[in-house]
């Protein structure tokens, strides 16, 4: 494994868009004939936060985020200036990053898999709610984990942390020094783990983020956790309350699933443009919806849990029924019911639907990260006091 440290700035990308599948590949597959391009999608609809049967949402004045002390459903207004601590700033104290790999050779968890290029699932015949896939072959690969640790971090100390999918995730440790210096939020270390590559259905990051199980969280406390601490030689605490996840699109979905399968591991859930919809595979007789069953089943029918959660839709976020004619493949909806179902099992949350944004919109993250991160933390008590 290589290892380097170095000082970052600048602001990063948001995570990627993912998808499935064209329509006719099923035949093409089945002759062992090259697959069809893929069409070109259309662009999604502009979608209306007051739309029949989405959640009630108190509209913003454009420009301002929801309120620091409130919980609910929120509409951002169509411009998004970014916020002041979105960018770096010298004269605040700046964090270390450390960077190193993993190679797919060390993991029990996840050994490696990929989908032959240009080749997507097909519905299964007898289930349109189930995606074949069969051009999915095991395969190495290498990832890269980024580690932030905040000059405030005292040696020997024990750290909240926040672990988030599709790193390195520059945009958030800019965030962190900014409002670690203002004491917004406490000290933290931010550990951007890098997926294993590919997408949807078939590749080791569906497999990875889109698997309805605490598998990843498993991955990530057995495989990440013990090598950030031996290589950035910082102590991080046991604590759920003091553990958070964040992710965008599939990284949304997985960040939850990681408090929701362990909540003994952590209580709270930062997600943008979370991929709630039906884009498990394997498919699992348990959960035959992917993470469609979160506000399908899972939430509605379980007890509350101690998660406190953030999330973020755009009105022009993914929407897609032509892939599996299940219904189950509008992220918006899939997320306005989210909300809905967190709202009727009492779970402190708060969702906020941006105008005039796209799939994990990078504009929207530099609007709201600061104060969704503030938000998130809030309650928090280092052990001791």
């Amino acid at each position: 494994m290589n290892t380097t440290s170095w000082l970052r700035g600048g602001v990063a990308r948001a995570a990627g868009i993912f998808l499935l599948m064209a329509p006719g590949l099923a035949s093409a597959q089945a002759t062992n004939q090259p697959p069809h391009a893929r069409p070109a999608r259309a662009p999604a609809p502009v979608r209306d936060p007051h739309t029949a049967g989405y959640v009630a949402a108190r509209e913003l004045p454009d420009g301002e985020n929801a309120p620091l002390d409130a919980e609910g459903n929120f509409v951002l207004g169509p411009t998004h200036p970014g916020a002041p601590e979105a960018m770096v700033n010298t004269n605040v104290p700046q964090g270390a990053v450390i960077e190193f790999t993993m190679s797919s050779a060390d993991s029990k968890f996840y050994p490696g898999i990929a989908r032959q290029p240009d080749t997507f699932g097909a519905p299964d015949a007898k289930d349109p709610a189930k995606l074949e896939v069969t051009t999915s072959h095991p395969a190495p690969y290498m990832r890269k984990v980024a580690v932030y640790v905040p000059r405030q971090y005292t040696a020997g100390s024990v750290a909240p942390f926040i672990v988030g999918a599709d790193g390195p995730d520059r945009l958030l440790f800019t965030v962190l020094d900014n409002l670690i210096a203002a004491r917004k939020v406490p000290p933290m270390v931010a550990i951007s783990i890098g997926n294993g590559s590919g997408d949807a259905q078939g590749s080791e990051r569906g497999l990875e983020y889109d698997t309805m199980s605490g598998r990843y969280a498993e991955f990530v406390e057995q495989e990440v956790l013990p090598l950030v601490e031996s290589k950035c030689h910082v102590r991080l605490t046991k604590e759920p309350e003091g553990r958070a996840t964040m992710g965008g699109s599939s990284g949304g979905s997985c960040a939850l699933s990681m408090a929701w399968y362990h909540p003994d591991l952590y209580h709270r859930v930062l997600t943008y443009s979370g991929t709630y919809v039906n884009q498990q595979w394997p498919h699992n007789d348990e959960t035959p919806h992917g993470a469609w069953e979160y506000h399908e089943h899972l939430i509605p029918r379980s007890p509350a849990k101690p998660i406190r959660i953030w999330l973020e839709v755009g009105d022009r976020d993914l929407y897609n029924p032509t892939v599996m004619r299940d219904n189950m493949h509008d992220w918006v909806l899939a997320n306005e019911r989210m909300a809905r179902a967190l709202a009727d099992k009492g779970y402190h949350y708060q969702f906020v639907f941006a105008r005039n944004a796209g799939h994990v919109d990078r504009s929207v993250r530099q609007q709201t990260l600061p104060e969704a991160l503030e938000w998130l933390w809030q309650g928090y008590q280092p052990p001791g006091k």
